[in-house]
């Protein structure tokens, strides 16, 4: 039987970062340097602090959020060795359901909807390994967890830390070999 991992979606297959950053300039004229969000959570990165979160409510905005570079291929090569769920604790934004779905029909079709896991709480996830980028999610995993850097998480130290999709694919190389 294969190991599990279970895969967060925003900040780790989806660049919600971009996204953000792209609406603010388009709404409000102004671009954020991302070097500016370093360890501010998401929100209070930007001028208008309401609008990150009216972003997230709005029509398309998860829908049309670009890809993580690396992501598609790294998901079909660990798909070889172990099993994967994409876990996105959605409830919170209800539209984010529907847009999150038809995302992953577009880029990962390969992915059955038996491995899709919507929720409000990741702490119900019995994974052996969690990659996400919220230490909030983090902090209870059962199994290993693995913090996808993004810009609000910068400073945090307690979990192993991937920078990109070449080091998730490192660091799984490891895993099997140590099986």
């Amino acid at each position: 039987m294969k190991k599990i991992i279970a895969v967060d979606m925003d900040n780790v297959l989806v660049d919600i970062e971009t996204q953000m950053i792209d609406w603010y300039e388009r709404d409000f004229g102004i671009r954020i340097d991302r070097s500016q969000m370093l360890g501010i959570p998401e929100s209070d990165a930007f001028p208008n602090k309401q609008a990150v979160r009216d972003f997230c409510f709005t029509p398309g905005f998860f829908r049309t959020a670009p890809m993580m570079p690396g992501a598609l291929d790294a998901i079909k090569t660990l798909m070889l060795d172990f099993e994967i769920y994409i876990v996105s604790a959605a409830m919170e934004f209800p539209q984010s359901l529907f847009e999150k779905t038809e995302w992953l029909k577009e880029y990962f079709p390969f992915i059955s909807w038996k491995n899709i896991v919507f929720c409000g709480d990741k702490s119900i996830i019995d994974t052996h390994y969690l990659i996400d980028d919220h230490c909030k999610n983090l902090d209870f995993c059962k199994g290993k967890p693995i913090l996808f850097t993004a810009s609000h998480n910068v400073h945090h130290t307690h979990h192993i830390r991937v920078n990109d999709w070449a080091e998730v694919l490192d660091l799984f190389k490891k895993e099997v070999n140590s099986l």
